[in-house]
């Protein structure tokens, strides 16, 4: 069982900092809201090391597998991601052999961002597929051009 995520205010870092640096010793990584920017996570060193190194041999475990049995991968995935199902067959071997390929690719360079950005982008629409309502207005087929996108605030 892993140890829980303490969530603070940013602010009490800076009023309270030593305060705020002993709640690690009772939880894996403290929180810090941000009002108006994404959050940040505070955790020991040793931890973020013991952590990255652990994220680091499953991936590099993970495209061994896949380079030896990929349809391995393929049959557990429903298991691990159990939203899988909601995809249509093709879909769902689609989005395995992309998983298979970016895995790897992630391993290869160090880093997990875009195998994350794919498991959100496929899970959005296993979403899709799951509610039969969206599905049918997002597979529509539209009346033509809807006429010109405004920019949306902040960019």
């Amino acid at each position: 069982m892993s140890m829980p995520l303490e969530s603070v205010p940013f602010s009490e870092l800076l009023r309270q900092p030593a305060e705020t640096a002993e709640r690690l010793a009772r939880a894996r990584a403290v929180r810090l809201r941000r009002r108006d920017a994404a959050d940040l996570v505070l955790m020991s060193a040793d931890r973020a090391e013991a952590e990255g190194e652990v994220v680091d041999l499953t991936a590099r475990l993970l495209a061994s597998l896949v380079r030896r049995d990929p349809a391995l991968v393929r049959e557990a995935l429903p298991t691990v991601l159990p939203w899988v199902r909601f995809l249509p067959p093709a879909d769902a071997q689609q989005m395995a052999d992309q998983f298979i390929a970016t895995a790897e690719a992630a391993a290869a360079v160090g880093s997990t961002a875009a195998l994350s950005q794919l498991l959100a982008e496929w899970r959005h629409t296993a979403e899709v597929h799951a509610d039969p309502d969206l599905h049918r207005v997002l597979t529509a087929p539209s009346a033509g051009d809807f006429g010109p996108v405004t920019r949306p605030d902040g960019e």
